[in-house]
């Protein structure tokens, strides 16, 4: 894997990433060279981003971002308010193409075919690449339409099909023995913890390769918060996962790899047992030891 990590020999022969001893504070148009750890280098890659760019207006608000998310992990995007990290986030499916005046450069690609080429269509590729949000957003329609709404946009209209999608993605939802026998009620019924599976079994039903998750339990109980947290150790056998967190002990309890941002740069991106044990740069270590942020 082509991860840009820098190394120093020590006299032992043993090697250890080398941090760029850089401040806090930065001139917001300087390009900040990055210390990356290591992923176990064994791993199928599923995303990746090159000097990737991005731009509201004037706003540089990601900037030089180089990286490789690996296939069936789940990988944590960490870091302080407005540092990028859901911003990197939306890049992968596209939309920031919602947002005005929004500019993009550099590349990104799931497996290997650049996502912002020409020709891509966008529609397939949110199918590919589903997105749950921070707050549950169910449909104000039923369980069961909430479900199989995306699958009769692309078309499935078969009644028995319909019926095993909804059961398939509530099973794959954990929430199949809760609502199994109230698929005609309102989705507004269910709890918030509910609505939130409810929102993955949506987005699992259309078939994804992979799924963004944006602080998907920030709004949540604890009670709701695990449940979703052991739903994602599961997920990742099928599905390649990402999520966005200001939860540090989350992403340390869920998370294969884990990447810090500040200020639109991505610092560091190792597996999470090196970043929370053994930072590589002394920027992660402030942030994780709560000095800042």
């Amino acid at each position: 894997m082509n991860l840009q990590t820098k190394i120093a020999v020590r006299p032992d022969g043993s090697q250890t990433p080398v941090h760029q001893d850089l401040p806090f504070q930065q001139d917001q148009e300087a390009k900040i060279q990055t210390a990356y750890g290591k992923l176990s280098g064994k791993e199928k890659i599923k995303i990746g981003m090159q000097n990737l760019d991005l731009y509201y207006g004037d706003f540089q608000a990601l900037k030089g971002i180089n990286m490789e998310i690996p296939e069936n992990r789940v990988t944590a995007f960490i870091g302080p308010s407005g540092c990028g990290k859901s911003t990197c986030l939306k890049t992968l499916n596209r939309m920031n193409d919602l947002v005005e005046n929004c500019r993009i450069t550099g590349k990104v690609t799931i497996d290997g075919e650049d996502i912002y080429a020409p020709r891509t269509d966008v529609t397939l590729l949110r199918k590919r690449a589903g997105m749950v949000f921070q707050k549950a957003n169910p449909f104000p329609m039923s369980i069961y339409d909430n479900v199989t709404y995306g699958p009769k946009i692309h078309g499935v209209k078969n009644k028995a099909k319909l019926d095993e999608i909804v059961e398939t993605s509530l099973q794959a939802a954990a929430l199949w023995d809760e609502v199994k026998d109230r698929l005609k009620k309102s989705a507004l019924s269910l709890s918030g913890g509910q609505q939130q599976r409810l929102c993955i079994a949506r987005t699992l039903a259309v078939k994804p390769d992979i799924l963004l998750m944006d602080e998907p339990t920030s709004a949540l109980d604890p009670i709701s918060t695990l449940k979703i947290e052991d739903l994602m150790g599961d997920l990742r056998k099928e599905y390649t996962v990402i999520i966005v967190t200001h939860n540090m002990q989350q992403a340390a309890r869920i998370a294969d790899n884990t990447a810090f941002f500040l200020l639109g740069q991505l610092v560091e991106y190792t597996n999470t047992t090196d970043m929370f044990n053994n930072p590589a740069d002394e920027r992660t270590e402030r942030y994780i030891t709560g000095r800042f942020g």
